[in-house]
């Protein structure tokens, strides 16, 4: 079987990626992370990356003139390693239309509410603080708004009455780390389709 070739943006300590790597080693994802680019050059992600033999890169955005000419860099090195979809995994820039016009419906990224509601950073304090009963994790196609693409799965995590911010971001981040793996299966078995904003996941 061919295996689906999967480019890792990530700025933090990747633990998302690192689920994504383990889903892979362990069977059950058809696909590798085949390079892991970060625009932080302390990253975890980077050694999470080395670690598993995979190509990994730090670019720093600060050295380019401008957001096109970085982004140009990016997609170089993920069209080195012949990058069929790439995964955002916690990484803290907005990407341009440089980016997504090369890869047209292939970046996805992983959100830690229910789209739309709480976009942007801190999401999880942003659904304690508003007093939700459920939040969760999104997973979705990338556009050029914050967090505003078009969803593809989401998971609902229960608000206890005891939470705060942290304990909820602890639970919600379990349910990433099961949630991206699976999508980027469905994307390994050619399983999505779109209709309009829609995205239909043609999966029992």
């Amino acid at each position: 079987m061919k295996l689906l070739n999967i480019g890792v943006l990530a700025s933090g300590r990747g633990s998302n990626l690192q689920a994504i790597i383990d889903a892979s080693e362990e069977g059950k994802l058809d696909g590798r992370v085949r390079v892991v680019v970060s625009d932080c050059e302390q990253a975890m992600a980077l050694e999470r990356a080395k670690r598993h033999g995979i190509s990994s890169y730090y670019i720093n955005p600060n050295i380019y003139p401008d957001k096109s000419a970085y982004e140009q860099e990016i997609i170089k090195k993920l069209r080195e390693h012949q990058v069929q979809i790439v995964a955002l995994a916690g990484y803290m820039r907005l990407v341009s239309k440089v980016l997504l016009r090369a890869f047209p419906n292939r970046v996805i990224n992983i959100h830690p509410s229910l789209l739309p509601s709480f976009p942007g950073l801190e999401a999880q304090r942003q659904a304690w603080e508003y007093g939700v009963k459920y939040s969760g994790c999104t997973v979705h196609f990338v556009d050029e708004g914050v967090d505003t693409g078009p969803i593809i799965a989401q998971e609902a995590v229960r608000v206890r009455e005891d939470d705060n911010p942290e304990t909820l971001a602890e639970r919600i981040l379990k349910e990433e780390h099961k949630l991206y793996p699976k999508v980027l299966q469905w994307i390994a078995e050619d399983c999505l389709r779109m209709e309009g904003r829609r995205v239909i996941v043609l999966k029992d």
